[in-house]
């Protein structure tokens, strides 16, 4: 077990306006729907809707919205398609980066997406230029204010979590993508509150900016986050 946080060199720590909070509801609701489009309404069966709801309710989406999210997908036929595709490139002085998106025309979301690039000095490069440098987790974040760390680590060792660590902003639970539902469920049994649950690129070795490329990069990101399409921005950053 780890006693340093992985994912903590690489957090963005900024309050979110209310304009991007907004757009966080945007793209979670899409989520939602899409979800239970392609798995089904009933979150007993379809685990990754169980996923996204969880993602939902930490980011206090309302009940009631998530709620009539789904009874509208389960209802929907046809509408756009939506797919989930991936974008990899490297942002100011080579930083790793990977870009989820969720879109009805991949012609539009990879123009954007290599413009950001570009304009960071960066560039977008083929499927599989960084990703070697990722391993993908699901990534729970707990309260340690719930729940003492002996209680939190017996929960998810049992659970069939890879790594926990600890730190001044919580306990950080690692474990294989498809396990996420079932780890996360079995630490709030214990009494936890879970903080954030999702599946992340988590980078294998990090890169330092300095100066001018900070800004690059925080440009980079802030474009890739405001775009309707992206769903995720994972980075190599090692953010101070």
């Amino acid at each position: 077990m780890s006693g340093h946080s992985k994912w903590s060199t690489i957090k963005r720590k900024k309050e979110k306006t209310d304009q991007q909070r907004a757009k966080v509801f945007t793209k979670i609701g899409r989520e939602l729907a899409v979800t239970v489009k392609l798995g089904g309404p009933d979150p007993a069966v379809n685990s990754k809707l169980k996923d996204v709801i969880a993602k939902a309710k930490a980011n206090n989406y309302p009940s009631d919205n998530i709620d009539r999210i789904i009874k509208k997908a389960a209802g929907e036929t046809g509408g756009n398609n939506y797919e989930d595709i991936i974008y990899e490139g490297y942002g100011p002085n080579g930083v790793a980066v990977v870009v989820e998106t969720l879109t009805d025309n991949r012609n539009r979301t990879a123009a954007d997406v290599r413009h950001y690039f570009d304009k960071s000095g960066g560039n977008m490069g083929q499927s599989g230029c960084v990703m070697f440098m990722f391993n993908r987790s699901g990534v729970i974040a707990v309260d340690k204010d719930s729940i003492s760390e002996d209680a939190c680590l017996e929960a998810a060792l049992n659970a069939g979590a890879d790594d926990f660590s600890a730190d001044e902003d919580g306990y950080e639970v690692l474990c294989p993508p498809n396990d996420l539902s079932t780890v996360r469920e079995a630490i709030e049994a214990a009494g936890a509150k879970i903080l954030n649950s999702e599946v992340a690129y988590l980078p294998t070795t990090t890169t330092a900016l300095e100066g001018e490329a900070v800004e690059k990069m925080e440009k980079l990101i802030d474009s890739l986050e405001e775009n309707d399409d992206v769903q995720a921005v994972w980075h190599n950053w090692e953010m101070q």
